[in-house]
């Protein structure tokens, strides 16, 4: 099946920046939307980030002004820019592709470590 590889997770201090990348083994035909999750250890998964087909892009709140999802459809890849992080930024991070409205594929997850 379709496996998401992704990259770019490690330690920064607060204030600091890292770019996430997320690629797909193939091309998905009808893929809708692809999104940024973030679960932290002792809190629910929370959705960070979103792109969807058509170019729309939606945020949670606590991130809107320091994080840029963006997408390279000919590389199958999506990116989450994080600028500004603080401590709270603290996770694993997770990408996801949906295609059809329906079918989900997930990346393995990635760290992200923001401390002093």
């Amino acid at each position: 099946q379709v496996q998401l590889v992704e990259s770019g997770g490690g330690l920064v201090q607060p204030g600091g920046s890292l770019r996430l990348s997320c690629a797909a083994s193939r091309s998905i035909f009808g893929l809708n939307a692809m999104s940024w999750y973030r679960q932290a250890p002792g809190k629910q998964r929370e959705l960070v980030a979103s792109i969807t087909s058509g170019g729309s892009t939606n945020y949670l709140d606590s991130v809107k002004g320091r994080f840029t999802i963006s997408r390279d459809n000919a590389k199958n890849t999506v990116y989450l820019q994080m600028n500004s992080l603080k401590p709270d930024d603290t996770a694993d991070y997770y990408c996801n592709f949906v295609r059809f409205g329906r079918q989900h594929y997930w990346g393995q997850g990635t760290q992200v470590t923001v401390s002093s």
